[in-house]
């Protein structure tokens, strides 16, 4: 293994998938808003979610990071990521659907839904991927102790 590249990992797949998933929305938003207003016009992708461009600039910003991030620290982007789309999903829950996040990030309850998604999976994902240097090595590699 190269030194700083982890194996593959949950934490790892997550930063690959939902880094690649929403640079693609992020991007597919712009043709149906690129409006950076507080929230100023809003479109509805696909009819479920509802973006404008400073949306979109988040979708793909925190997704170029996972993508950057997936062979060094992807546990800590899945956590961190995670971490941040739940808040942004209960926020959004609390302040109801029509509605938008600090004036500028329309909510409705396909949002809602996706970042709760999103949260729940990288909360999961970094869990689920043990921290470098907490695992020991396979038995054929330990090399055993010399005699004094």
């Amino acid at each position: 293994m190269d030194k700083g590249i982890q194996d593959a990992s949950p934490a790892r797949l997550y930063a690959t998938l939902a880094g690649g998933l929403l640079v693609i929305v992020g991007i597919v938003g712009f043709f149906y808003s690129s409006s950076f207003g507080s929230p100023g016009t809003t479109g509805e992708v696909f009819g479920l979610f509802e973006v404008n461009g400073w949306y979109n600039v988040a979708h793909i910003a925190t997704g170029a990071a996972g993508l950057l991030v997936a062979g060094y620290a992807p546990r800590q982007y899945a956590l961190s990521m995670g971490t941040i789309y739940a808040t942004i999903a209960i926020w959004g829950l609390i302040v109801g659907s029509g509605e938008s996040i600090l004036g500028f990030l329309p909510v409705n309850d396909g949002n809602n839904f996706l970042n709760l998604a999103l949260g729940a999976l990288g909360i999961c994902a970094a869990l689920a991927t043990p921290r470098l240097g907490t695992t020991k090595p396979p038995a054929h590699r330990q090399r055993a102790a010399r005699p004094t």
